[in-house]
């Protein structure tokens, strides 16, 4: 089976950190999330995986260049999902391929929901969840996707939110403009307005984010640090302080609530930290008061 992850978008909401690094980079209780997503995809019996870089690619490239049956498509100006998903299409070949968002983390077995939308015959199927801040998917009863974002709908539908994930069967992206920008939800858009179905394979009862603002990044880290969530791939942390390889740390630093430091960091006399992750490397001053933020 193939997957590709779609890892070449700019990461506005993270700005000015993703001006640092991707966004797939960005680590995940010390582990770049890239990483923890093939983890994830192998462990669910996809051989072959398919990332595609735009922004900052050279370091998504260096990061994966030990990595075998990953491969890289470089796209020189960015494309956006539509045209991303164009450029891969020889790639692909004949057989569904399931794509995934760079900046998710999830614990959904994937195999299974390959294996649904095998079984369905669509054309493509959207995995949707219901998470209000998102719903903006339109599901009939039949479980057909019948619009997304602000289309117009008739009759009963309800709204459901993408998770990032879906599975294609690579014939329906023929027609995409090959090298243009362009979204994959308007070409859906596209092909239902031309009675293609394109499927919702509906989740509950599992975990789901995705790290598009610092917030969401935080939250992550918190919820794993106070052992609300197990995500696979990660350590289950035997406390909510996380401290990586070679880290400076006085006797006089205070933790609270909960703490992620990456390898090397260095921490001043009486600094105090609460709810903070510090990325490899970098320096917390002496006397420093870090809450709820991202030091890097």
């Amino acid at each position: 089976m193939k997957a590709m992850i779609l890892a070449a978008g700019f990461g506005t909401r993270l700005r000015p950190y993703s001006q640092l690094r991707p966004k797939p980079l960005f680590p995940i209780l010390n582990q770049p999330l890239i990483g923890l997503t093939i983890a994830r995809l192998r462990a669910n019996g996809f051989t072959e995986i398919l990332v595609n870089t735009h922004y900052l690619a050279p370091a998504i490239v260096n990061f994966l260049r030990h990595e075998k049956d990953v491969f890289i498509q470089r796209e020189p100006r960015i494309l956006g999902t539509g045209g991303g998903l164009g450029r891969a299409l020889s790639w692909f070949g004949s057989e569904p391929v399931l794509v995934i968002n760079g900046d998710i983390v999830c614990d959904l077995n994937l195999q299974s929901l390959y294996d649904l939308h095998c079984a369905s015959g669509a054309a493509a199927s959207l995995v949707v969840h219901d998470l209000p801040r998102f719903n903006n998917v339109w599901v009939d009863g039949p479980g057909n996707i019948a619009g997304l974002g602000e289309d117009q709908v008739t009759g009963p539908r309800t709204a459901l939110a993408f998770t990032g994930i879906h599975i294609i069967t690579p014939e329906i992206l023929r027609g995409i403009a090959a090298n243009t920008f362009s979204s994959i939800i308007d070409w859906y858009r596209r092909l239902i307005s031309r009675g293609i179905p394109i499927k919702a394979i509906q989740v509950d009862g599992h975990y789901w984010t995705d790290i598009g603002t610092l917030a969401d990044y935080l939250a992550l880290h918190r919820e794993i640090l106070t052992r609300k969530i197990t995500i696979p791939g990660l350590p289950v942390p035997d406390t909510p302080f996380w401290i990586g390889d070679g880290c400076m740390t006085p006797d006089d630093v205070t933790f609270i609530d909960w703490v992620c430091l990456g390898p090397g960091v260095r921490i001043g006399k009486r600094a105090v930290l609460e709810q903070v992750v510090a990325w490899p490397g970098c320096t917390i001053p002496d006397g420093a008061r870090c809450r709820e933020t991202l030091m890097v």
